[in-house]
């Protein structure tokens, strides 16, 4: 039988999203529905994508499109769900939001119709869609509260699986574990064999913790931006079930724009900032407007010569950290896009005793 999940918040979650599919459900067929809403170093246009920014899409309903292996985005944007449709064992849906609230509830509501399912699995890595709207660290409730609003106003049986309590940076594990409940599993390192091969290209830093964490590696974890490091605990390798009822009394963004039953994207940015104060897709113009479309590659031969000096900077930094990600390194030494894949390829190369996949070791 056929599941249906959704990849609550775009980007890299359809990894997150495979890897817990295969831990319930085995083998068995998916189709995992997800925007194409990324950083801009993926995508230098900011906001998400909906199916007017492809070619080569195919019909999944009237409503939903698949994306292939063949599939492109249509320069300027970016997107890496092409790719990931070629090397994960999934069927991929873009859910298109610039309709709303209601334009994502046809859409989920189309594709449950379609494949007969008796629940829609809503899948979120670290934990945001499970964020109240008010703390300091949230950066971006929007997509994922939009999706919960959305299978509410769907009426379909649909579920939250929440994987890596705090391993997307916005809501530490200590905030969220108190009202996770007990419904709950771990992930393996198994579970983990069917995503392994997309770290080596995909930027994705959640789902490689969540990874990294299945695969047994616990301490503390250097990510970009944050200037934090994130623990890496047995809780981090849990994935919890948790009823939409539950979320939309704890989300007070997801019900409210549940509520409101939005028309458009611009309807439901502005019930954001009612709610949270912030909107992240003026964040994302603001960043666009100031950095410009993207980053210029640096020389990899330049980063690996500064490497060394570069980590010893970060142990003094970060005494308790035992891991950094290959994003971190790559944006921490200068290199964007191809090079930072290039680098990662030659650290593994030169440097196997420091990898411990997919993260790389402070020290060997």
């Amino acid at each position: 039988m056929t599941q249906l999940l959704v990849a609550a918040g775009g980007g890299g979650d359809v990894i997150g999203t495979t890897l817990v599919h295969g831990a319930i459900s085995g083998d068995e067929p998916a189709v995992v529905l997800s925007y194409s809403w990324e950083r801009l170093v993926v995508d230098p246009i900011p906001g998400p994508r909906s199916g007017w920014d492809f070619t080569g899409l195919r019909p999944l309903t009237p409503h939903v499109s698949q994306i292939t292996a063949d599939s492109a985005p249509i320069a300027p944007a970016g997107s890496t769900l092409p790719r990931l449709a070629g090397d994960l064992p999934i069927t991929l849906g873009l859910l298109d939001p610039y309709d709303g609230v209601r334009g994502l509830a046809r859409q989920i509501a189309e594709a449950a119709e379609r494949y007969a399912v008796d629940e829609v699995k809503v899948v979120d890595i670290g934990g945001d869609v499970f964020a109240r709207g008010d703390e300091p660290t949230l950066l971006s409730p929007l997509p994922d509260a939009m999706v919960m609003a959305a299978c509410a106003t769907a009426g379909v049986n649909a579920v939250l699986y929440l994987a890596g309590p705090g391993l997307d940076c916005e809501i530490p594990e200590r905030d969220l574990a108190a009202d996770l409940g007990d419904d709950s599993f771990a992930l393996t390192e198994q579970d983990t064999r069917r995503v392994d091969h997309v770290f080596d290209w995909h930027p994705s830093e959640a789902s490689a913790l969540l990874a990294a964490a299945a695969r047994g590696l616990r301490g503390g974890c250097v990510v970009r931006d944050t200037g934090l490091a994130v623990e890496l605990s047995d809780v981090s390798a849990r994935v919890y079930r948790i009823s939409t009822e539950r979320v939309l009394s704890r989300n007070r963004l997801a019900r409210a724009l549940y509520l409101s039953g939005n028309a458009d994207l611009a309807g439901a940015e502005r019930t954001s900032l009612e709610v949270c104060g912030f909107s992240e897709l003026q964040r994302e113009r603001d960043r666009a407007l100031l950095h410009g479309a993207g980053s210029p590659d640096g020389s990899v031969e330049h980063a690996l010569r500064g490497v060394d000096s570069w980590l010893e900077r970060l142990r003094e930094e970060h005494r308790d950290a035992q891991y950094v990600t290959f994003r971190a390194a790559a944006e921490g030494l200068g290199l964007t896009g191809s090079a930072a894949q290039r680098l990662r390829t030659r650290l593994i190369r030169e440097r196997p005793r420091q990898y411990a996949p997919p993260l790389l070791a402070l020290t060997p």
